[in-house]
């Protein structure tokens, strides 16, 4: 069955191109011109992928992501013509898994949306076997569930695998070019700054205080590491 895409867009022109090229891909492409038509059709289409504008009538792409990670984990591109890093790393900040900055390829585009669905269903958390307990989070990959000292937790996806890749070597330090491959894949668009995002993000779901990380740790020099204590 060929997977949906929800493309919110308020430029009719760029709407129209991604629609066409995503169903050249043999996509099923639906398109919001608006905040508000974007929340009807990510509830009535239930898209596997979102390839969203943050500058939109209505109700901001900021506030849209939110809206998303609150109602599950499909995954988001984030389509900006800002160039500013603090809007990227504001929209990762938010949930969002990717982005691209208008102007940009359509060839891109449409190697990142294949790129974000391979992962979303191939995830890094494959090779997790059986539940892990570790400094008061429990992830268990079969389920696709995370708890924290007992209380559920919902991720979007790469958080998720970015916390079974470090659960899943707790007390050993990785690299981010070590979590780079292993999470987001040989992706040449992304950097460094992308792990390090992420690790803020899932540090202010997880940790007491994110000020103060127990469990995931910064192992300067090196990267990060999952605590290695029960």
């Amino acid at each position: 069955m060929a997977q949906r895409i929800l493309v919110v867009e308020d430029e009719t022109s760029v709407a129209e191109a991604v629609a066409y090229a995503l169903e050249q891909e043999g996509f099923i492409a639906q398109v919001a011109a608006d905040g508000p038509s974007a929340l009807d059709a990510f509830e009535q289409e239930q898209p596997d992928l979102v390839v969203l504008d943050l500058m939109l009538p209505g109700i901001s792409g900021w506030q849209l992501i939110s809206a998303f990670r609150r109602s599950g984990n499909v995954p988001v591109i984030m389509l900006t013509a800002r160039v500013e890093e603090a809007d990227r790393v504001s929209g990762l900040e938010m949930g969002a898994d990717d982005y691209v900055t208008k102007p940009f390829s359509m060839r891109e585009l449409m190697a990142r949306v294949r790129a974000l669905l391979r992962r979303a269903g191939e995830s890094a958390s494959g090779d997790v076997v059986g539940p892990i307990v570790r400094a008061g989070v429990r992830l268990d990959a079969a389920r696709h569930e995370v708890s924290v000292r007992g209380r559920p937790l919902q991720l979007s996806p790469k958080e998720f695998d970015l916390l079974a890749y470090l659960m899943s070597h707790a007390g050993r330090p990785r690299t981010r070019d070590d979590i780079l491959a292993a999470v987001w894949g040989q992706d040449e668009y992304l950097d460094e700054r992308t792990v390090d995002v992420h690790v803020r993000w899932l540090r202010t779901k997880i940790e007491e205080d994110p000020s103060r990380p127990q469990c995931i740790l910064t192992v300067r020099g090196v990267g990060y590491k999952f605590a290695d204590t029960p």
